[in-house]
């Protein structure tokens, strides 16, 4: 062969030279490697190496389980699913916490540092370069958080499927994130204006602008929504089917009085439905119209879950929805979130146990519970105790 010719897979293969392509061994799946927390919650300082597969944190009530699983989430959310006061998250009697965590992905690790200070305010470090927004953030970290007030999900208000929508997009798609953003910080000056519309001599110039900007943001919203409540649909009613024995059928719809295609035509229709709104919107001091207005429709077997749903059918379902949030992230992102279960096996009876371990087999799974049994062997499984935190298998 001549010196200038470099070899075929297939050739460097039969005279033992190994091709880079070949050698290459990309992971599959995004996991979290380690998470170290200083003065975070009742944790003075934790250490702790995760496996690829199920990792079982088991401890008392009260012990601290919860807090790891909140850690991880404000590593990959920028906030807490248990407090709007990111304050509250230091340790009692500490001036600043800081969390964090290092990653693998398909093509490289990151490392992600928050420290809280006590006034509230953060600093994000990500591979340690500072990050001073929260879309730079939102993404490197994909996380599917479950816990027993999950169930909120499908009998609160539509606030609460809102922020599921919100939460998974913005993690999924960056241009949503963005477009939500900016819908909400234009929404909020348009509501202080019509707040005081009455003292206005003439506020609908203003308004107009307003209009015209919400209708811009909001109609990418409602499009991208409405795309992922039909592909969430597949998945959700798929993995209810399994978990009710194929006795019960779910539907999810995205509820919107939007009914253009596309996002031009969403605009054109969201301005004309907020120009029509205008007079009773001055009156009512609020935007009655848009997607912070939203929600999403659940039926079982032809039936309002919203209204009618047992507390067992809540639970089969907001778990449904979320092993749903999993698949879809999968399908957008190439590679599957971390799944972050807060004291969920005791809600479900065995079967649903097994089932859910099962169907999360292919994910690494944080998962908290007093009590741990009937699990597959292969788990890790690690021990909470008074502000310490170990594994033992």
């Amino acid at each position: 062969m001549p010196p200038d010719k470099k070899p075929t897979p297939k050739e460097g293969k039969k005279n033992g030279v190994k091709n880079k392509k070949t050698r290459v061994k990309r992971n599959k799946k995004m996991k979290i490697l380690s998470l170290r927390a200083e003065n975070f919650r009742n944790y003075e300082s934790l250490d702790l190496t995760f496996s690829g597969g199920v990792n079982v944190i088991c401890g008392k009530n009260g012990a601290g389980k919860t807090n790891i699983i909140e850690s991880v989430y404000f590593a990959s959310l920028f906030g807490s699913p248990r407090t709007t006061k990111d304050k509250e998250m230091i340790k009692f009697g500490e001036e600043k916490a800081r969390v964090t965590v290092r990653i693998e992905k398909r093509f490289r690790q990151h490392t992600i540092a928050i420290q809280i200070e006590g006034n509230g305010k953060k600093k994000v470090l990500v591979d340690g370069i500072p990050v001073r927004r929260a879309a730079e953030l939102i993404g490197i970290l994909g996380v599917v958080f479950f816990s027993p007030d999950e169930m909120k999900l499908v009998k609160e208000t539509p606030a609460e499927r809102r922020k599921f929508l919100d939460v998974g997009l913005s993690q999924q798609q960056k241009t949503y994130f963005i477009a939500l953003s900016r819908y909400n910080k234009v929404l909020k000056q348009k509501n202080n204006l019509l707040k005081e519309a009455y003292k206005q001599t003439d506020p609908d110039a203003m308004l107009s602008v307003w209009d015209a900007q919400l209708a811009e943001n909001g109609a990418e919203i409602v499009a991208r929504r409405k795309r992922y409540v039909e592909e969430l649909n597949k998945l959700a009613s798929a993995a209810h089917e399994k978990m009710s024995g194929g006795r019960e059928k779910l539907t999810l719809s995205y509820e919107t009085p939007l009914s253009a295609d596309g996002v031009d035509a969403l605009r054109a229709e969201f301005y004309d439905k907020l120009e029509q709104a205008r007079e009773k919107d001055k009156q009512l001091g609020y935007c009655t119209v848009g997607p912070h207005r939203d929600d999403i429709m659940i039926e079982i077997n032809g039936a309002d879950g919203r209204k009618f749903a047992s507390q067992g059918q809540q639970r089969t379902v907001a778990l449904a929805m979320k092993l749903g949030e999993v698949g879809l992230f999968k399908k957008e992102s190439g590679e599957p979130p971390v799944l972050l279960l807060d004291d969920v096996f005791s809600e479900l009876d065995e079967e649903r146990r097994k089932m859910l371990l099962k169907m999360t087999s292919d994910v690494q799974a944080l998962v908290t519970c007093t009590e741990f049994s009937g699990g597959t062997g292969k788990e890790k499984i690690i021990k909470v105790s008074d502000g310490r935190a170990e594994a033992v298998k």
